[in-house]
């Protein structure tokens, strides 16, 4: 699926028409074209901060955002690169705790869009060359690097070394360049690994750890998994941390679902298992309370979309795509419906992604589903997810778009006070929402 972004900046907006217009298409693995454009722009990658890079399935934004809010707490900076953005492009860059302006955007853009000249280059390419430029032009404390897809043959994986590398959860994903079994996706995933630098992991079954062991060995790294070298779990409405250095009880994180345990967990290792910056228990509890992630379980705030329900319904939008992140959506939606309360589900997902198998997590919660396309995408026709739904013996129908989604469920369930509506499928559903609801991620 190409990627692509529009801006309210005419600056940024013309940068984003030359972009189009010299794209290779499709996203391609690989680092050949990245590596001769950052030649051309000086090798920007060469000199950037101290770097934590963190790959994995799903979960390696929020471990990001624990990381980044840590850094900020002891008083550091931290450039991070993300992605997709949801809103706006300029979401996936901060430089030194700040998202990057539409002037610096621009610029940025500018200068690396006149390296490719007349290379290929592809969408997600220009913007990590254009966040690793902008990276190596202000002074920080630290890099917090999110791989993009795989990790071994990502765009981002052109950097050399790192003070910790990451990998969250790991599932079935975007098998057409990483692999059509988990064990071959996590090899991929640990191709992250550099020499010398911990590679914290979660824990995975034998046949997956032996696969990350493997590359791991390779470079020389040493792993840190979860439930041997640390450990962290929910108790008691606390999060406690472990490992040999000692242990910590901290405040439940922010973002919420079981799955925040190892997220949580997985930052707060990489952070112990560093050299190169003191961050201290304090500042990481107070990530804990801080962290925000748009379109992750995330309550849609004030904005013409909640503004057509009641005041006490619940609109949650998440951006889950794949089995692994809706079982853990379901799972943290049954413990928010009361006691025969019907779950209203939008839903849309790109052509790509496992219909079937991300649909029949639905059948776990009393729910009915509407199915909507996502405007300027790729995506399943909402006629054949309704389809499949009644091949998994749900209750499904197609709106022509979100808007419309809306209006269905606001008359059909007029009486049902309060509503809980999931909206999810999709990151890229979920921006259009969060700015139909005029909610720009900050």
């Amino acid at each position: 699926m190409a990627d692509q972004a529009v801006s309210d900046d005419p600056r940024v907006q013309a940068q984003l028409d030359r972009l189009n217009a010299m794209t290779a298409g499709h996203d391609k693995l690989g680092r050949k074209r990245l590596r001769r454009l950052l030649e051309r722009l000086g090798d920007p990658h060469l000199r950037m901060p101290p770097v934590f890079h963190v790959a994995g399935t799903n979960g390696k934004g929020s471990v990001c955002t624990y990381l980044r809010e840590a850094i900020a707490a002891a008083g550091m900076t931290a450039h991070v690169y993300t992605s997709p953005h949801l809103v706006r492009l300029n979401e996936r860059i901060r430089i030194a705790n700040q998202l990057v302006s539409d002037e610096e955007l621009a610029r940025l853009l500018s200068d690396t869009l006149d390296a490719v000249g007349n290379d290929e280059t592809t969408f997600f390419e220009a913007t990590t060359a254009a966040a690793f430029l902008a990276f190596s032009r202000h002074p920080a404390d630290a890099c917090i690097v999110e791989v993009g897809i795989g990790g071994r043959l990502d765009a981002t994986n052109v950097i050399p070394d790192a003070i910790a590398c990451g990998i969250a959860e790991i599932g079935i994903d975007h098998q057409e360049y990483l692999g059509n079994t988990v064990e071959e996706i996590a090899s991929e995933k640990a191709g992250i690994a550099k020499p010398g630098a911990p590679l914290v992991t979660l824990s995975y079954k034998p046949p997956i750890e032996a696969r990350i062991a493997e590359a791991a060995t390779a470079v020389g790294a040493p792993i840190l998994a979860k439930g041997r070298d640390w450990d962290a779990n929910f108790l008691d409405g606390r999060l406690h941390y472990r490992d040999a250095e000692g242990a910590m009880e901290l405040p439940m994180p922010a973002l919420v679902g079981a799955h925040q345990a190892d997220n949580a967990g997985l930052a707060i290792a990489m952070m112990r298992h560093q050299q190169v910056l003191k961050i201290g228990e304090q500042a990481i509890e107070t990530a804990m309370i801080q962290a925000r992630w748009p379109a992750r379980l995330s309550l849609l705030g004030p904005g013409p979309v909640t503004d057509q329900f009641a005041e006490d319904s619940q609109l949650w939008l998440d951006g889950a795509h794949n089995v692994t992140a809706m079982e853990a959506v379901v799972e943290f939606m049954q413990g928010r419906l009361a006691p025969g309360a019907k779950l209203h589900i939008i839903f849309a997902l790109l052509d790509d992604k496992d219909a079937h198998g991300v649909m029949g997590c639905f059948g776990a919660v009393t729910c009915d589903i509407i199915t909507v396309p996502i405007a300027g995408y790729h995506c399943r026709p909402p006629g054949e997810l309704c389809a499949i739904a009644r091949e998994l013996n749900l209750d499904a129908r197609e709106a022509a778009d979100f808007a419309a989604a809306l209006k269905t469920i606001g008359d059909e369930a007029r009486l049902e006070k309060p509503l809980t509506i999931l909206i999810t499928g999709s990151l890229y559903l979920a921006g259009q929402v969060l700015r139909f609801n005029r909610q720009v991620p900050d």
